[in-house]
């Protein structure tokens, strides 16, 4: 069988930990969760019925910005921000690979601390 494995950054920290770290607050996911509905939006559409002020909103879409979660672009005068699944993808193969590990891990715990049954027919 074989298993996938995010080498992560030469440092050791998984290449996906800026995706984890700006998915760790809030108010981030809730504008992901909003830019996930397909259609690009503006600060100002983000900003919208938020108690949070465009300058808020600008700051924690950097955020998502350098995670590359979200992709801004200029149209006219207003800029226009986007949900980039990728990164998410990436993160949940990672999350998978993690799992395998502490699904083997466990397994070897249990054939250690279960007592041997024998074969009865």
């Amino acid at each position: 069988m074989s298993r996938r494995r995010n080498p992560g950054t030469p440092r050791g920290r998984p290449a996906c930990a800026p995706v984890f770290a700006a998915l760790g607050d809030e108010t981030r996911l809730r504008l992901v969760r909003r830019l996930c509905g397909g259609e690009p939006l503006s600060i100002s559409e983000l900003s919208r019925g938020s108690r949070l002020t465009r300058q808020a909103i600008t700051k924690h879409l950097r955020v998502l910005e350098n995670a590359r979660l979200v992709r801004g672009a200029r149209r006219g005068r207003r800029m226009l921000f986007h949900f980039a699944p990728g990164p998410v993808a990436d993160a949940r193969g990672y999350l998978e690979g993690v799992s395998v590990q502490w699904d083997q891990a466990l397994a070897r715990l249990r054939s250690f601390v279960e007592p041997k049954t024998a074969l009865s027919h």
